[in-house]
């Protein structure tokens, strides 16, 4: 079993957490996609053309799933290598075709707490497959700012402690979460389900709201639920 990250986080820090996103958020307006969401990615059920989540190495169990089945629509692409690292720097991603399809999610996209976006994407699957527990990448230094959300709460999407099998289920609309010392999964549920993911930079003014942990930035979403 791989260990959680060890880093000098804060004492007030417990995983597993995450910290709810929204009262950041029009959440009403969120909600009023999840018709037109549900249709569009449905006609894309039978073509099979959108490419595979991959999890990356980080597993919590050697054995599971690097590509369980989960499938990704991109909102935008980068035009330089596939790096993860980068997921956050606008410089590097511009919108792709499928950000015309959903230009209503753009919309919406335009009214949470970015100065810039980045990578953008949408992830969907219609069968009960279980997205394996994972973390995104191993430096401690570095914190995505993202929005993870959804139309509905039909995805049961997770934060994990291994060391004592607590499981948290998100059970807001929209969330941000340390993906680095903690590990981070779905279980397989019958029928569409599908979520968001937003990278780029916070504003100023909405950075200036959560605390920032004296070491191991990418902690900064948990800290910030600690306070919370």
């Amino acid at each position: 079993m791989q260990q959680i990250v060890s880093a000098d986080l804060e004492r007030r820090i417990h995983y597993p957490s995450y910290f709810s996103m929204d009262p950041y958020v029009d959440v009403d307006a969120l909600k009023a996609l999840d018709a037109s969401m549900r249709r569009r990615i449905e006609k894309r059920l039978s073509a099979e053309s959108d490419r595979r989540f991959y999890t990356g190495p980080f597993l919590l169990s050697p054995d599971a799933a690097e590509r369980p089945g989960t499938r990704m629509i991109y909102l935008s692409r980068s035009v330089g290598p596939d790096d993860y690292y980068d997921l956050n720097k606008p410089e590097l991603w511009v919108p792709t075709e499928d950000a015309e399809e959903f230009s209503d999610l753009m919309a919406f996209i335009a009214t949470l707490p970015f100065k810039q976006t980045a990578r953008m994407l949408i992830m969907y699957d219609n069968v009960a497959r279980p997205v394996s527990a994972h973390r995104d990448h191993d430096s401690t230094d570095l914190c995505h700012e993202f929005v993870w959300f959804r139309t509905n709460l039909d995805k049961p999407f997770y934060m994990l402690n291994p060391e004592t099998g607590e499981k948290l289920y998100i059970q807001s609309y929209c969330a941000w979460f340390d993906t680095v010392n903690q590990f981070h999964g779905a279980d397989g549920r019958d029928g569409l389900t599908f979520s968001i993911r937003v990278d780029g930079e916070f504003t100023d003014e909405f950075r200036a709201r959560f605390p920032q942990p004296g070491a191991n930035r990418a902690s900064t979403p948990s800290l910030w639920a600690a306070f919370s």
